[in-house]
């Protein structure tokens, strides 16, 4: 048996993860409710009526904003609502669907991020579209799942001598049962996640972002670099575009196909 764990999808890319018992995912769209809003940088063009990919180093992002992971988020998919907290205390709660809420959500950035700003972040979306940080290899990888191996992480927690917090590493599949890095054999084969085929597409490199630890917002392990030392390289997870879709819910098995 090899059970997912747990899901998750980041409404907001950069804010909190979501935990959530289910999803929807089908071909082409990707896993729902995931990086559908971004931070842009004051100097970032982007058009929703014709939206293209950027670099990540385009936005609000934990490789860089490390501030950002001291902030719990919740997104209220019925109303289009989105809140923000630290420490228990709500600080703001915006309608994402109406220009007031979006320009409460810029100015509360503003002020949080404390003059590291050139300017003031636009809140943007467009319909259909991921702000994932491999939506600038192809649309399809935008609307790619992202995966991770609970064994792999133990492994490489091993190396480090301490515990490794796995949303350090911001997947919406986590899953149990595998050995580790026994995921990467699956490169360009199909799996089944409950009752969804997917093909595995491409590993996951990792950057800094994964050197912020999601319960202090310190940069206190740097993990590109311990997986480099450890295994020779600085992958953890795989990425997986949809091929039949379905429902997936934590307890569900993954497998080879």
């Amino acid at each position: 048996m090899r059970p997912i764990e747990q899901l998750y999808r980041y409404p907001v890319k950069g804010l909190s993860p979501e935990p959530v018992a289910a999803a929807r995912v089908e071909p082409g769209q990707g896993f729902p409710c995931n990086r559908m809003f971004a931070l842009a940088l004051s100097d970032t063009p982007f058009d929703p009526a014709a939206p293209a990919p950027q670099p990540k180093t385009r936005f609000l992002m934990l490789q860089r904003d490390e501030t950002l992971a001291e902030l719990s988020t919740r997104y209220d998919d019925e109303h289009g609502t989105l809140t923000i907290a630290r420490g228990g205390e709500t600080l703001l709660v915006a309608r994402l669907d109406e220009a007031q809420g979006r320009a409460a959500v810029e100015e509360f950035f503003v002020g949080f991020m404390a003059g590291r700003l050139a300017g003031r972040p636009r809140l943007v979306s467009a319909p259909g579209f991921q702000f994932t940080d491999v939506s600038v290899v192809s649309e399809p990888m935008m609307r790619a799942v992202s995966l991770i191996n609970r064994a792999s992480v133990e492994a490489l927690a091993e190396k480090v001598g301490r515990p490794i917090h796995p949303l350090r590493f911001r997947a919406n599949v986590y899953f149990a049962g595998l050995a580790p890095w026994e995921e990467f054999d699956w490169l360009d084969r199909e799996i089944v996640l409950g009752s969804v085929r997917a093909r595995v597409v491409k590993r996951t490199m990792r950057c800094a972002a994964t050197q912020v630890n999601p319960e202090t917002a310190q940069r206190d392990i740097d993990l590109p670099r311990e997986l480099r030392q450890a295994f020779g390289h600085a992958d953890m997870g795989v990425y997986a575009e949809i091929v039949a879709g379905g429902t997936v819910r934590r307890g569900d098995r993954v497998a080879l196909a």
